[in-house]
C-alpha cells in the first residue's frame, strides 16, 4: 500500500506525541473510470486507488491482460475492480462506456484519462494517416469520454479529471514529434476544461510523468539504441544520469500523485501539472 493509503487509514487525527494532524483522503467508496489501463502507469494507479476502497473500471484492448488485472485487484484491494475491453478509436466507445459505468458502477467520481504512446518519428517524416489515428487516440478520445461523464459529475458537485500526459509538453522529446504534439493539444483542453468546472466542484490536473519505469520506457530506450547503434544499456545510463534524482521512478511513486489529486485533499488544486519525475524537467514551468 502506498503512504498516502497509511496515512488515510489513521484519519484525521494526531500521530501520538508528535503533533502532527495527518489527512484523511476521502475515497473510500469513490469510483473511478481509467482509460489505458491494463498494464502501466493506468494499471498502477487502479491497482492504488483499489487499495483506498476506490471501485475502478479498467479499460483496454488486451481482454487478457484485463482478466489478469481483475483477479490481482479484486485478491489485494479494499475496492473491486471490474473491466471493459474496448477500443477507444471506435465510433461507439464513449457509449459503451457510458453503458459499462450504469451498469458496474452506477456513476463516475474519478475519470482518469490515458493513451497508449504512439511510433517514433521525427517532425517532417510522420504522414498524414499517422496523424489522423493519433489525434483519434490521444487526443479525441478523451475529449469524447469527458463529455459523457464530466457533466454527471457537474450535476453532484464533485468530481476528479486526472490526465496522464509527459514530459513533452513541458520539454520536447527528440523523434517523438506526435507524441510532443497530441499530449500538448489535450494539456491545453484540460487547462479550458478546468476553468469551465471549477465553481461545479471539479478538479482537472494532468500528472507529468518522468522516467518511470515502464514497458513503454523500456521501447524508447530500445528504439533509441537502435537509431543511435549503441548498447540500450548506455542509452539507460545516460538517461539516468540527467536526472537530479539519480534513478528511474516507479508506478507506486507515479500512483501515489494520483490518489492525492483524486482525493478530498485535493479539493483546491486543479488546472495544474503536477510532475512525477525527480527533477528531470529544467523549465520551471510545465
Amino acid at each position: 500500500m502506498c503512504i498516502l493509503g497509511r496515512l488515510a487509514q489513521l484519519g484525521e487525527r494526531q500521530v501520538r506525541g508528535s503533533g502532527v494532524t495527518l489527512m484523511e483522503l476521502g475515497l473510500k467508496g469513490k469510483r473511478a473510470v481509467l482509460m489505458a489501463s491494463s498494464r502501466g502507469l493506468g494499471l498502477g494507479i487502479g491497482r492504488a486507488l483499489v487499495h483506498e476502497g476506490v471501485d475502478v473500471l479498467l479499460m483496454g484492448r488486451d481482454e487478457t491482460q484485463l482478466a489478469t488485472a481483475k483477479a490481482r485487484l479484486n485478491s489485494a484491494g479494499l475496492g473491486r475492480c471490474c473491466t471493459l475491453c474496448a477500443d477507444q478509436t471506435q465510433p461507439d466507445w464513449d457509449q459503451r462506456v457510458k453503458y459499462a459505468v450504469s451498469m458496474h458502477l452506477g456513476s463516475a467520481d474519478i475519470l482518469l484519462l490515458n493513451s497508449g504512446g504512439p511510433d517514433m518519428g521525427n517532425a517532417l517524416e510522420v504522414g498524414d494517416n499517422t496523424w489522423r489515428a493519433s489525434f483519434e487516440a490521444m487526443v479525441l478520445a478523451p475529449i469524447r469520454l469527458a463529455r459523457v461523464l464530466v457533466p454527471e459529475m457537474k450535476a453532484r458537485r464533485w468530481g476528479r479529471v486526472l490526465a496522464i500526459t509527459a514530459s513533452s509538453v513541458a520539454q520536447p522529446i527528440p523523434a517523438l514529434a506526435v507524441s510532443n504534439t497530441m499530449r500538448a493539444a489535450l494539456t491545453n483542453w484540460l487547462k479550458t476544461l478546468a476553468s469551465e468546472v471549477a465553481a461545479d466542484g471539479v478538479t482537472v490536473n494532468t500528472i507529468v510523468p518522468g522516467r518511470i519505469l515502464t514497458d513503454r520506457v523500456d521501447f524508447l530506450d530500445r528504439s533509441a539504441a537502435a537509431r543511435l547503434g549503441v548498447p540500450s544499456e548506455d542509452v539507460h545510463r545516460a538517461a539516468v544520469s540527467a536526472i537530479p534524482a539519480g534513478r528511474d521512478g516507479t508506478s507506486e511513486e507515479f500512483a501515489s500523485a494520483a490518489v492525492f489529486l483524486a482525493s478530498a485533499a485535493a479539493s483546491y488544486i486543479t488546472g495544474s501539472a503536477i510532475r512525477v519525475d525527480g527533477g528531470m524537467i529544467r523549465s520551471p514551468m510545465s
